[in-house]
């Protein structure tokens, strides 16, 4: 399964097993550590590049089991694997994973970030917009004016955007923007709920904004992620010339 669903370029996040158990508040403070696959050599193995932190090399230890996390074109995996060592080949100091359990759909709800520079048209949604949109008949598309901020990155999930205005947390918001996916614009009308808004240090009247998609179809969400993916993709490719 390992071949089928993982290929070289995805992201990973690696983990730490422990044998003792956690509390909720232990595990959610247990380090993760973000990386890629370099290479899959089979089944059962793989190498992952060694993961790294303020410019230095993670030495993770050798022999010791860890969950990984991948994030696959097709969704989310998991697998539990071992260590197997750590070397250097062709300028990449890469880890030898040998999986210790069976690929499996990750439950896992977060998703990854992609750093973006979008144009966003947002505002507040009054709740009988909203008792509209539950009843399937509101159209977002035909709103008018829109408050412009900018995003600073975009999940499948949600969106963090920075503006000169300040929404207050639990707003429930229509966002407006534009991806190129297939090399071509296409528009998304989604609503959001604001999570988080906070005044940039050293910059007076800019406000930050975490927000999470509440109404969104499947297809949409797995846009968004197939844009993260080419993007993502561009960026390597021009890493590499």
């Amino acid at each position: 399964m390992l071949t089928r669903y993982v290929e070289a370029g995805n992201k990973v996040d690696i983990q730490k097993m422990t044998r003792v158990r956690l509390t909720k508040e232990e595990e959610d403070k247990k380090p993760v550590y973000r990386s890629q696959v370099y290479e899959v050599i089979s089944d059962s193995k793989l190498e992952i590049i060694m993961p790294m932190e303020k410019g230095k090399l993670i030495l993770l230890p050798a022999d010791t089991e860890y969950d990984l996390c991948f994030l696959a074109t097709s969704g989310r995996y998991q697998c539990l694997a071992r260590l197997d060592k750590r070397y250097k080949r062709d300028n990449a100091y890469l880890l030898l994973f040998e999986l210790a359990g069976g690929l499996r759909k990750s439950q896992r709800r977060d998703y990854y970030r992609l750093s973006v520079t979008l144009e966003l048209g947002s505002r507040v949604m009054q709740p009988d917009d909203m008792d509209l949109v539950d009843q399937d008949v509101y159209e977002l598309s035909e709103i008018g004016a829109l408050k412009r901020s900018v995003v600073a990155d975009i999940s499948g999930g949600g969106l963090r955007f920075v503006a000169n205005f300040a929404y207050q947390k639990g707003d429930m918001i229509h966002c407006r923007f534009t991806l190129n996916l297939d090399g071509a614009p296409k528009e998304y009308n989604l609503i959001a709920k604001v999570l988080q808004v906070q005044e940039k240090l050293n910059r007076s009247g800019v406000f930050e904004h975490r927000a999470q998609f509440v109404v969104i179809s499947d297809s949409e969400r797995e846009e968004i992620i197939r844009y993260i993916f080419e993007e993502e993709r561009k960026t390597r490719k021009k890493e590499r010339i």
